[in-house]
């Protein structure tokens, strides 16, 4: 057992349990439904669950890669049918008093079958276009699926994750070259397919000052909040920004600034060097890997939480466009938080079934 992830995660937890708390505390509406036990509830549930996944080897799980797949493929279809819309977007289904959010599971289907798919190859020669167009469809359908919600940051990142594993397998310089060609070439295609209000964000973040009551207020909000906690913070539960309603999503998408306006540079830095040491940890696993089918999962999981920190982090200073990406372990969501406990059980389950533990046994 990696105990260090295993801590790290635990603490990230509590963080953000009580982060949420804090910034629906002076919210009556908020606090009634009681966000901070909710999100403990969902915690307690995905460390249950990583607990019995540690029981059974990381083989099985990728052995069912192709029906979770489809299971999240059927899921996506059916959101987009019968999904409960949430400001515009159309993400949930809802199942009684459980509301599920197919798109964080589809990170993770993609991460297992694409780690079955390129792990069953015998081959260690890089990959050419023959072999690349199956992983390649994979990857596409739940991205299109989840950008028609739309959700075109959690498409982008399932992509990005598709991607890096792809790298990672070995691919032929020529093709390297043809993609990257071809996506340039694509780019100016690319921003006619966007929908207005996303067009807005990325012109938003060049310059947020050119209208923020509307398009750059949650930027500018986000910003400030961040700003006003200077070097110690303003002290837990006093954060301005968050208790006198300035600050939009404060419990999802904009927890950091929370973080940020309480505990200051400080909590920040603390913060960033638990993910630091969470996303090494989940590194270690992916290098000591048993096998290439292990390696690729730990390395799809760890682009995963990688690109989750680096974006909605970047999203509240204003270093990136407002996508709606939660940050893991820390921001409230169900979905969000299971799908991100399995994902870390699966990097545990690696790691725990590493190389030393399979020359030793062998």
């Amino acid at each position: 057992m990696d105990w260090l992830l295993a801590l790290a995660t635990l603490l990230l937890s509590l963080t953000g349990i009580y982060m949420i708390y804090s910034a629906t505390h002076s919210n009556p509406v908020f606090l009634k439904n009681s966000l901070h036990l909710k999100q403990a509830l969902w915690s307690s549930i995905g460390l249950c669950l990583l607990l019995c996944i540690l029981f059974f080897d990381y083989h099985i799980f990728t052995r069912w890669a192709y029906f979770f797949y489809a299971l999240v493929i059927v899921l996506l279809i059916a959101v987009l049918f019968s999904g409960q819309v949430v400001y515009g977007a159309k993400r949930w289904l809802v199942f009684g008093p459980l509301r599920l959010q197919p798109s964080e599971l589809a990170r993770l289907a993609v991460i297992l079958v694409l780690a079955r798919y390129f792990g069953s190859r015998g081959e260690e020669n890089p990959i050419g276009f023959k072999e690349l167009f199956p992983a390649f469809v994979l990857a596409i359908a739940p991205v299109l699926l989840i950008v028609r919600q739309p959700d075109l940051g959690t498409g982008l990142t399932v992509f990005l994750i598709a991607g890096a594993m792809v790298l990672v397998v070995g691919v032929r310089k020529r093709v390297i070259l043809t993609i990257g060609c071809m996506a340039i070439a694509s780019a100016p295609l690319g921003w006619l397919f966007l929908k207005p209000y996303q067009r807005q964000r990325i012109l938003t973040l060049i310059n947020p000052d050119a209208d923020p009551l509307g398009a750059g207020y949650q930027s500018m909000q986000s910003i400030i909040a961040v700003g006003s906690g200077e070097f110690w913070g303003k002290g837990l539960l006093q954060g301005t920004q968050s208790r006198l309603h300035f600050l939009p999503e404060k419990h999802t998408d904009f927890i950091f600034s929370v973080l940020s306006e309480e505990l200051g540079f400080i909590g920040s830095v603390s913060v960033l060097a638990l993910f630091f040491i969470f996303i090494l940890r989940c590194l270690s696993a992916a290098l000591n890997a048993a096998d290439k089918e292990g390696a690729l999962l730990a390395v799809g999981i760890t682009t995963a939480f990688f690109l989750y920190i680096i974006f909605n982090i970047g999203m509240t200073l204003g270093l990136m466009p407002i996508v709606g990406i939660p940050l893991p372990l820390v921001s409230y969501g169900g979905s969000a938080s299971i799908s991100s406990f399995i994902a870390i059980a699966l990097v545990l389950n690696v790691g725990m079934r590493r190389k030393s533990l399979t020359h030793a046994f062998s």
